[in-house]
């Protein structure tokens, strides 16, 4: 990222649009997913005032709201469990969502919604075209999207979607970019890239205000790379209100053998696959890894190999979320909570959904130092961390524990207030109601 903010005006100056040309950026725009750029170019909405808003700041003394939610995939849990937070808060919710083939195939929602089309994780192309045919589909629902009360998009395709059914349709609804991560084709120093953050760039102009995860989405790229200035406010990925949750565990009881550590979630990670494998490697029998969640093979392709070769790594398969949360959670003694999928980027400015799920359940977490995982998990007394990704670190941190250290980190955390790790419904509507009181 060293000096790319530095790089980005470039796509903008007269030099660079007469050398590449409307038509090859459009062109890029469909290799590499740029998520229709030729919208950026449509001056509809203006740009938002600047400002930073927190929850607390908002009443929420407005009627109910009628949502439409832009999804990437109808069967992704955050954004079932958003939605039907949105739900219970007495708000009339319809979606338009794509649908992937890689988790939760089965799911059929149980709200209103307009299936857009079909498409695949890092297929870019394929996406790009899809956002093209999508943006049609969607301008033919004219009346619904007339009647919006706000738009969430969640993540920079389904973003696009919105702002050109939005403006085809002549909708007045406020539009909400919710982004999930920074993903890394934003990231890099090419035409490619510079094209899309423009795009972005454009887009996010016309959006009433940004949701992100992590407050180091906002520090390491919308602000000092993309010079965004605009509102803003944090969703973070706790257990979320929309669904009830399981009984919390109450007591944390030392355990016996080996020590059970956990990689639970979205299994992509393959540094951290590398990681877990040569610490079972190295620690043998004094050591089990226990892996929950559905796995990326695309991002992974080592897993299954990996799981057959060492006999202290054991993989459960899918899990109910977030039914069997406290089940898994209470089977292990630390939990590897650490993205490494994209260092110096996305990974390190994200905070996941495991620490929360994790803590709430009084299992304590490790990450690496200096990441917004890390100081999280450092400052707020999560867990422990490493100076960096490395087996021979992660194995003297490990060593130096003892079960009582972990037993009482643990307890602590089952003693904090449940709404530490759980988003209440209240921190939902209070974007909500920002966002109608700015449009009002």
């Amino acid at each position: 990222m060293k000096g790319l903010a530095g790089q980005l005006a470039c796509v903008h100056s007269k030099p660079y649009r007469k050398q590449v040309g409307l038509d090859t950026l459009l062109n890029i725009a469909k290799v590499c997913t740029c998520r229709c750029l030729l919208l950026a170019a449509w001056p509809w909405m203006p740009a938002p005032s600047s400002s930073t808003w927190r929850p607390e700041d908002a009443v929420t003394d407005l009627p109910p709201t009628r949502i439409e939610v832009f999804g990437f995939d109808v069967a992704e849990i955050s954004q079932i469990r958003r939605i039907r937070a949105m739900r219970d808060l007495g708000h009339e919710v319809h979606s338009f969502t794509m649908r992937r083939t890689n988790m939760n195939a089965d799911f059929t929602p149980d709200w209103p919604d307009t299936h857009l089309y079909v498409t695949d994780n890092e297929k870019l192309a394929r996406r790009a075209a899809v956002v093209a045919a999508a943006i049609v589909k969607t301008a033919r629902h004219r009346a619904r999207l007339r009647d919006a009360d706000v738009i969430f998009a969640r993540n920079l395709d389904m973003l696009a979607i919105a702002w050109a059914a939005r403006a085809l349709t002549g909708a007045r609804a406020p539009l909400v970019y919710e982004c999930l991560d920074i993903h890394g084709a934003l990231t890099g120093q090419g035409i490619k890239s510079r094209a899309m953050r423009a795009a972005e760039r454009r887009l996010l102009a016309g959006c009433a205000m940004l949701v992100v995860s992590s407050p180091g989405f906002i520090q390491h790229y919308f602000e000092t790379v993309q010079g965004y200035s605009g509102p803003w406010a944090i969703w973070e990925n706790k257990l979320a209100a929309g669904g009830p949750l399981p009984d919390r565990p109450v007591t944390r009881v030392p355990s016996k053998g080996p020590l059970r550590l956990g990689w639970v979630g979205t299994i992509r990670c393959a540094p951290s696959l590398e990681l877990l494998t040569a610490l079972a490697r190295a620690m043998g029998d004094a050591v089990e890894i226990h892996v929950h969640g559905i796995v990326h093979h695309h991002a992974a392709p080592g897993f299954d190999a990996a799981v057959a070769a060492h006999e202290n790594i054991f993989y459960h398969g899918e899990y109910a979320y977030p039914d069997d949360l406290a089940r898994i959670y209470g089977g292990l003694d630390l939990v590897w909570a650490q993205d490494l999928w994209q260092p110096g980027e996305n990974s390190d400015w994200l905070l996941p959904n495991r620490i929360y799920e994790a803590s709430w359940a009084g299992c304590p977490s490790l990450a690496v130092a200096g990441t917004e995982t890390g100081c999280r998990v450092a400052d707020d007394g999560l867990g422990w961390t490493i100076d960096y990704p490395d087996p021979a670190l992660l194995q003297n941190l490990l060593q130096s524990l003892t079960r009582e250290d972990v037993t009482r980190r643990g307890q602590a955390l089952l003693d904090r207030p449940e709404g530490d790790f759980v988003q209440m419904p209240e921190d939902v509507q209070a974007v909500i109601t920002k966002v109608r009181e700015g449009a009002a």
